[in-house]
């Protein structure tokens, strides 16, 4: 079985596929001073409860945005499962797309990995809009080359910032508001978070079809992407597995 981790700025996704499909998936938050004997403890646990043991994962591949996870999450590969495992970015591991951006090592591991695996599932031109700490649109042609992209604020950073610069107004969760004018604070925090980031999403998304002659498949990913799902009016599949994908591509391209 292959091992997957996925760090993230806010959470980390560890995910094990059997030779045929991802069979089960879980997250804990990104602590970059979390040791690797605390993850193992954690890994084990949940293993035991799906009936699986350290010894059934053969092989490790891990991708990370956050340098300092690096070292435990090598040690915790190394010395609980005994595995020498691929990382994303490291020299001399094949990432299977081309990069067409002024500096190609400014670009973040997670979102070439993601890039990898829309490639080996769609067909065509991409724009892949991927929600988590950040909200990034990134732009794939045809012939396998990341394009560049757009950066923004994530929507879970845009609630945090709401609520710790403004005295009086409350932490929320983030929903579909039943209707666009909110009659009190929640409502229309609520309104402006999810009607706010529709209108970012459609927006850029046009915006990038028209300074392209391009015919774009636009793919949602990411934590909080199924949130937008039948609002949004220019993203046409949602995928939650993209990363995990990319990375399975990559280990067996390096494996």
């Amino acid at each position: 079985m292959l091992l997957a981790i996925d760090t993230g700025n806010t959470n980390t996704l560890f995910a094990i596929h059997d030779g045929k499909d991802w069979i089960v998936e879980w997250r804990i938050a990104t602590d970059a001073a979390r040791t690797a004997d605390e993850y193992a403890v954690w890994f084990h646990q949940l293993m035991k409860m799906q009936g699986l043991k350290f010894k059934d994962i053969a092989d490790c591949v891990i991708s990370t945005v956050v340098p300092q996870s690096l070292f435990n999450m090598r040690n915790l590969a190394r010395r609980h499962l005994k595995i020498e495992p691929i990382i994303i970015g490291e020299e001399g591991v094949k990432l299977g797309i081309g990069v067409r951006v002024d500096n190609p090592r400014e670009v973040g591991a997670d979102r070439l990995v993601t890039a990898l695996g829309a490639i080996k599932k769609y067909d065509g031109d991409l724009i892949i809009i991927d929600s988590g700490t950040a909200t990034t649109f990134d732009v794939v042609s045809g012939d396998g080359h990341f394009d560049g992209g757009i950066i923004a604020p994530g929507i879970n950073l845009s609630v945090r910032a709401l609520h710790e610069a403004a005295a009086q107004l409350p932490r929320i969760e983030i929903k579909k508001p039943d209707k666009v004018v909110g009659t009190n604070t929640v409502m229309a925090m609520q309104s402006g978070i999810f009607w706010g980031y529709i209108g970012l999403i459609d927006g850029l998304v046009e915006q990038i079809k028209a300074e392209s002659d391009k015919d774009f498949t636009v793919i949602g990913t990411g934590g909080v992407a199924s949130l937008f799902e039948g609002a949004s009016k220019t993203i046409d599949h949602y995928d939650s597995q993209l990363t995990i994908d990319g990375l399975y591509e990559i280990w067996q391209l390096n494996k």
